[in-house]
């Protein structure tokens, strides 16, 4: 292996006027450096591996443009959750003509469970849960809230919610909302 050094110019912006150099160097294979020698001049050969380079960078997308590619799909469906909770204060999203499915807003197997028995129990506490699902309530809590925030994110209004007072003979228990949820 040779190594050769090239000074390679660059600027902001991929601009043609170059201020500034800096030096790199690349391991190549000899093949590969016989050919660029029978190839290319020997004055020439920094720039053609400069324009190499940047060419090749100019395919990459940047780090910084996906950031905020994503950043803004980020704020778009924000938004978009804002303007849903709007119109459903405004009750101009009403769900009455398609009230919404709630496993819609399951991630897997565990949160389809969950949603079942709170069809078929229309309510039911984190213990009640943790038995029929043979795990822990923390667990449970923790995947009820999800299924809260996703369907609030969603929606403006959450299918699930949280009453800590009696009903239905069940304290501190979980209950679907009947209004948003088909049954």
């Amino acid at each position: 292996m040779v190594k050769h050094f090239y000074p390679v110019k660059y600027t902001k912006e991929w601009e043609t006027t170059l201020d500034k150099y800096s030096m790199i160097s690349a391991k190549i294979p000899d093949e590969i450096y016989k050919e660029l020698a029978l190839r290319i001049p020997e004055g020439e050969r920094s720039d053609f591996i400069r324009d190499a380079v940047i060419e090749k960078l100019q395919r990459v997308p940047r780090p910084d443009r996906l950031l905020e590619l994503e950043r803004r799909i980020k704020s778009v469906e924000i938004s978009l959750a804002e303007i849903k909770r709007y119109l459903t204060e405004l009750e101009v999203l009403t769900f009455e003509k398609g009230k919404v499915n709630p496993h819609s807003f399951c991630i897997d197997e565990t949160d389809h469970k969950i949603i079942d028995y709170l069809l078929h129990y229309k309510g039911a506490t984190t213990t009640e849960l943790a038995d029929y699902l043979k795990t822990n309530r923390w667990h449970i809590l923790n995947r009820l809230r999800k299924i809260q925030k996703r369907s609030k994110t969603q929606l403006g209004k959450s299918v699930i919610e949280y009453y800590a007072g009696e009903r239905s003979g069940k304290k501190k228990a979980w209950w679907l909302i009947p209004e948003i949820t088909e049954t």
